[in-house]
C-alpha cells in the first residue's frame, strides 16, 4: 500500500505521520527536536518503514520558500540551536529522491488543514493564528497557501501598546512585537504565574486580548479572509476568546463589514492536528501536480 507522508516540524518536536488516500492517519510518531542530524535520523527511521508516494512538510521558520533562490528549503534565522541555515528540504530530498515534496511553514500547513478539514470547510480563504510559546500565522487565499517574497510572519507585526502595559517584550528580534507582548512567555514574565494557572479575572487577560484583537483587525484589513481561526495552548480558554472578539469589534469600530465576531473568529476544529493533516493534504497536492 502507498501512503502520503507528513511532517509537522516544530522547534520542540517533529510530528510524523502517514495516511491513506482519504487522509486517515494510519501511523504517527513524535520525535524530540534536537540536532538536525539526530532528528532526521529518527524521521528517516519512521518513514523508511513505508512506501511513501509524496510528502508534505510544514516547518518552523522562518524558512526559504522561493525556488529560484539558494535558500530554498532552508530553515533560516531561527534561534533554535543548530538549525539556522540548515538545508532541511534538501536533506529530505536526498534521502527520498523519487517522491514529490510540498514545503511550507507549520502554520501555513495548519491553515490549510483547517480550510480543508476543519473550522473553515467550505470557505476559500482563512487565516490561522497559533498563540502559545510563540505566535505564528498561516494564510490561505483562494484555496492556496499564500506567499510572496516570503511567507507571512504575522507574529512579528508591531502593535499599539495597551495604556496600562509597560512590559518590554520577549521577542529576541523586536522586543515588543505581537509575539513579544502576547505569546505565552509574556504572561508569566508579567505575572510570575504560568498562563494555565492564571485566574480568569486576572487583569493581564485584558492586555492579552487587546493585542490579539488588534492583530486580528490588522489581518482582516490586510488579507480579508473569510474566517480567522485561533489555536495553540494559550487559546484553550473560553473567557479569552470572548475578550478577543470584543476587542476586535471595539477596535475595528465599524470600519470593515465582517461576519459576526462569534462566526468570524473561531477556535481550531482540529486541536493539535491541524498542522499534520495540512501536511498530508499538501502531499497529495504535490503528487497531483507532479
Amino acid at each position: 500500500m502507498a501512503y502520503y507522508g507528513g511532517i509537522e516540524a516544530g522547534g520542540t518536536k517533529f510530528v510524523c505521520a502517514i495516511s491513506d488516500e482519504n487522509f486517515n492517519i494510519l501511523e504517527k510518531t513524535s520525535i524530540p527536536t534536537t540536532t538536525p542530524e539526530e532528528t532526521l535520523d529518527q524521521v528517516f527511521a519512521f518513514f523508511d518503514q513505508f512506501e511513501i508516494v509524496a510528502m508534505g512538510i510544514g516547518s518552523f521558520g522562518p524558512i526559504g520558500i522561493d525556488p529560484t533562490k539558494d535558500s530554498y528549503g532552508y530553515v533560516l534565522a531561527t534561534p533554535k540551536k543548530g538549525w539556522a541555515q540548515y538545508d532541511f528540504l534538501g536533506n529530505m530530498k536526498e534521502h527520498y529522491p523519487t517522491i514529490p515534496f510540498a514545503w511550507t511553514t507549520d502554520v501555513n500547513a495548519a491553515a490549510y488543514g483547517e480550510l480543508k478539514k476543519g473550522a473553515a470547510q467550505g470557505k476559500k480563504s482563512c487565516l490561522y493564528l497559533t498563540v502559545g510559546t510563540g505566535i505564528g500565522g498561516g494564510v490561505v487565499i483562494d484555496g492556496k497557501v499564500f506567499s510572496g517574497i516570503s511567507h507571512p510572519e504575522t507574529g512579528h507585526i508591531h502593535v499599539k501598546r495597551h495604556p496600562d502595559d509597560d512590559y518590554e517584550g520577549t521577542c529576541p528580534f523586536h522586543k515588543d512585537c505581537l509575539e513579544g507582548l502576547a505569546a505565552g512567555p509574556s504572561l508569566e514574565a508579567r505575572t510570575g504565574i504560568k498562563g494555565q494557572d492564571l485566574l480568569e479575572d486576572h487583569p493581564v487577560w485584558d492586555i492579552q486580548a487587546y493585542y490579539i484583537g488588534q492583530a486580528l483587525m490588522t489581518y482582516a484589513l490586510t488579507f480579508a479572509p473569510e474566517m480567522m481561526i485561533l489555536g495553540g495552548g494559550v487559546m484553550n480558554q473560553d473567557h479569552l476568546l470572548l475578550k478577543i472578539r470584543q476587542q476586535f469589534v471595539a477596535q475595528m469600530n465599524g470600519y470593515m463589514e465582517t461576519p459576526s465576531a462569534s462566526e468570524y473568529i473561531v477556535r481550531w476544529a482540529l486541536p493539535n492536528e491541524s498542522g499534520i493533516i495540512g501536511c498530508l493534504l499538501l502531499a497529495a497536492d504535490a503528487l497531483a501536480e507532479a
